[in-house]
Formats: structure tokens, C-alpha cells, sequence
């Protein structure tokens, strides 16, 4: 999946699959992340985010999507 470089203390990248609904998050300690049933709003807001990491862990961490770690 591409993905686009952030500006953040603790996500490197970030992208999504509007076909499968996935957001995928990449650290900045090399860990990948993949979050299901993401609706397409949530990525979007995520990424005009003034922080982040402050919306993933409210808006996706929080809110229970299932998800695992591919790296």
C-alpha cells in the first residue's frame, strides 16, 4: 500500500485502501499497523489532523477497529 509521509513525534506514514477500507500506519520505530473498516472520512480527518497521533489513538485506537501488526 502507499503510503504518505506525516509530520508527527511518533507516525512516519500513513495510507488507505478505499476498496478494502484498511488504514495503514507506519511508525517512526519501523512497526506497520493495519486498521479495518475504516471508513474513508476517518483517513481523510486523520490526515488534516493537527496531531496525528492524538486523532489516531481517539478516533481509531479508541473506537475499537480491529487490527494487526504486519511489521
Amino acid at each position: 500500500m502507499q503510503r504518505i509521509r506525516v509530520s508527527s513525534s511518533n507516525i512516519a506514514s500513513a495510507g488507505y485502501d478505499d476498496a478494502s477500507r484498511i488504514l495503514e500506519v507506519e511508525f517512526l520505530d519501523g512497526s506497520i499497523y493495519q486498521y479495518f473498516g475504516v471508513a474513508p472520512f476517518v483517513y481523510r480527518d486523520f490526515m488534516n489532523a493537527s496531531s496525528h497521533g492524538g486523532y489516531l489513538d481517539a478516533y481509531v485506537k479508541k473506537r475499537g477497529y480491529r487490527y494487526r501488526q504486519i511489521r
